[in-house]
């Protein structure tokens, strides 16, 4: 039997890229059984390095979103914001990107004008600068009009120490605003099921949020909820502590028309990507000061402590309005086609 048996399955599906359980067994089994070394890290969105003396974050990110451009955004964005965003919550100053980008041939100049006009605009308004590069053109039919490849690296903090091994029972669990807008808005812009709608994807730097917390006393830990949604952050955590992740249904902030949506198609919003929000886990003490600071700034105005971490088996229990209990699973299908 051939070591790729172990993923019991023999071909790749659309849900070993969604960020839930099939994803997370192909880059255990496969990529890190055969990859493995000591700095390979596969539970952060950067790998921390020493570099002359100076400690800095990399990481890399792909990108592929239909339709290319959407309410609050374009692919070319989103590729910044996403790796912005994975340097941001890993305690670093955003800086130096770099940029791959597989073009199909009969992708309209207009639109890829328009695409990297608002990546430009992202870089500048994130403070990054997109450094070196790589041009691909596939035959058409061989990609859905443009792919991008990025990778960042950013300046780390002194003494700022984050991770999954920092947390404690008691602490408290913070989102920065509502969730799933992106994954919604996105599906919007489809316009399948006759469904239209006004909503924005919540697409956005979110270093502004991470910088306000890097010197609060008693912050543990920072992920942006990206594929999978808020629910495969908390999963996540509960399997790395081996403790429960609490969730308070009624504190978990939600726009009308992601409700709405999410009630008429049957999604659970909570495994929905955001693309601009953070999941913050902070000591008690210190969680209401967390809470204070990120409602100071016009993206963390929706902030809220939804839940805690106490102890108990490794699961994500969500405490209904109604105050009954269920156990939030890890994805394993595919919610909606690929968004991010």
């Amino acid at each position: 039997m051939s070591d790729s048996m172990r993923l019991k399955t023999h071909y790749i599906s659309l849900a070993h890229g969604n960020g839930g359980r099939y994803m997370r067994e192909l880059i255990e089994q496969l990529f890190a059984h055969y990859l493995a070394n000591p700095l390979l890290n596969t539970q952060t969105d950067a790998v921390s390095l020493s570099l002359n003396g100076s400690d800095i974050a990399f990481t890399t990110d792909g990108f592929t979103v239909n339709p290319l451009e959407f309410p609050g955004g374009t692919i070319g964005s989103l590729a910044i914001h996403g790796t912005v965003n994975d340097l941001a919550v890993s305690g670093a100053t955003p800086k130096y990107l770099s940029l791959n980008a597989f073009i199909e041939e009969g992708l309209a100049i207009e639109q890829l004008e328009r695409i990297i006009k608002s990546m430009a605009e992202a870089a500048q308004q994130s403070g990054v600068a997109i450094v070196t590069g790589d041009t691909k053109v596939v035959p058409k039919g061989e990609c859905a009009g443009v792919f991008f490849a990025t990778s960042g690296i950013g300046i780390k903090e002194k003494n700022i120490n984050l991770g999954l091994d920092q947390i404690h029972t008691g602490d408290q669990i913070l989102v920065s605003g509502s969730v799933g807008d992106h994954g919604t808005a996105v599906m919007l812009a489809r316009e399948q099921f006759g469904l239209k709608g006004s909503l924005q994807s919540d697409a956005d730097s979110v270093y502004p949020l991470t910088k306000t917390l890097l010197e609060l006393p008693g912050l543990r830990f920072m992920r942006d909820p990206t594929r999978g949604g808020l629910a495969s952050v908390c999963y996540e955590i509960s399997q790395a502590i081996n403790q429960e992740v609490h969730l308070f249904e009624h504190k978990i902030p939600l726009h009308k028309q992601v409700e709405s949506v999410c009630e008429i198609l049957g999604y659970d919003p909570l495994y929905l990507a955001c693309e601009g929000r953070v999941v913050a886990i902070v000591a008690q003490q210190n969680a209401q000061q967390a809470l204070s600071q990120w409602r100071q700034l016009s993206t963390g105005k929706d902030a809220q402590i939804i839940g805690e971490i106490r102890k108990g088996s490794a699961h994500v229990v969500l405490e209904t309005e109604l105050g009954g209990e269920r156990i939030l699973q890890e994805l394993e299908d595919d919610p909606l086609p690929r968004i991010c």
